[in-house]
C-alpha cells in the first residue's frame, strides 16, 4: 500500500472529511469549547455593560428588542472578531483540538494517497533490495509526514493582517507542483 501512492488535491483531503462527518464533529467541539470560555463571556458581559446604547439617555424607556437590536448593531463586530480569534486559537493549538485536527488531515491525507500512516517495523532478516526498496517507500513517507507536520498552521495574527488573500489554496499547491515538476 505504502508503495502506490498518489498526489492528493486538499480539496480532496476536505472533501473526504465533509462527507464522513468529521468537520460537522469538530465543528461542534469547537462551538462547545467556546460555550464554555469563561473569558469570553465575562468580556461579552463587560462590554454589553459598558455599552453606549444602555448608557444613552431614555434607554430605559425602550423595548428588549429595541435594546437588543442597538446592542447587536454596536457590539456585534467586536464580539465576533473575539470569538473568532478564539476559534483560531484553537484550531492551532498544538496540544488540544488543534492536535486532533491536525491528526485527522494526517490520517485521511495518508488513507487517499496510499501511503501507510506508520512505516513498518524494520525486520533484521531482509534481502539487500526489499530492504532498498523499504528505504524507499519510508523515505517517502517520511516526505510526505514532514509536509504534513510542517507546520502549514500559521498564527492567527498573519491571518488576520494580510487577509484572505494570502491563505493558500488548492490552486496555488497545484500551480506550486507542477513548477517543480518543470524543473
Amino acid at each position: 500500500m505504502g508503495s502506490s501512492s498518489k498526489v492528493v488535491r486538499p480539496e480532496e483531503v476536505l472533501e473526504s472529511l465533509k462527507n464522513d462527518g468529521t468537520v460537522d464533529a469538530l465543528r461542534m467541539k469547537i462551538i462547545a469549547q467556546l460555550k464554555a470560555n469563561e473569558d469570553m463571556k465575562k468580556n461579552t458581559m463587560m462590554m454589553v455593560e459598558q455599552s453606549k446604547v444602555l448608557k444613552t439617555p431614555g434607554a430605559e424607556k425602550k423595548t428588549k428588542r429595541e435594546l437588543f437590536d442597538a446592542l447587536r448593531q454596536e457590539l456585534e463586530t467586536p464580539v465576533l472578531e473575539k470569538a473568532s480569534k478564539a476559534v483560531w486559537e484553537l484550531i492551532l493549538d498544538n496540544g488540544g483540538l488543534g492536535k486532533e485536527i491536525t491528526e485527522t488531515v494526517e490520517k485521511v491525507f495518508c488513507r487517499l494517497s496510499g501511503i501507510d500512516a506508520m512505516p513498518p517495523p524494520a525486520s533484521t532478516s531482509r534481502a539487500p533490495q526489499e530492504k532498498q526498496t523499504n528505504m524507499a517507500v519510508e523515505e517517502s513517507e517520511k516526505d510526505a509526514s514532514e509536509w504534513l507536520s510542517s507546520s502549514r498552521k500559521r498564527p492567527f495574527g498573519d491571518i488576520s493582517t494580510k487577509g484572505a488573500a494570502a491563505m493558500p489554496n488548492g490552486d496555488a499547491t497545484y500551480q506550486h507542483d507542477e513548477h517543480e515538476e518543470g524543473n
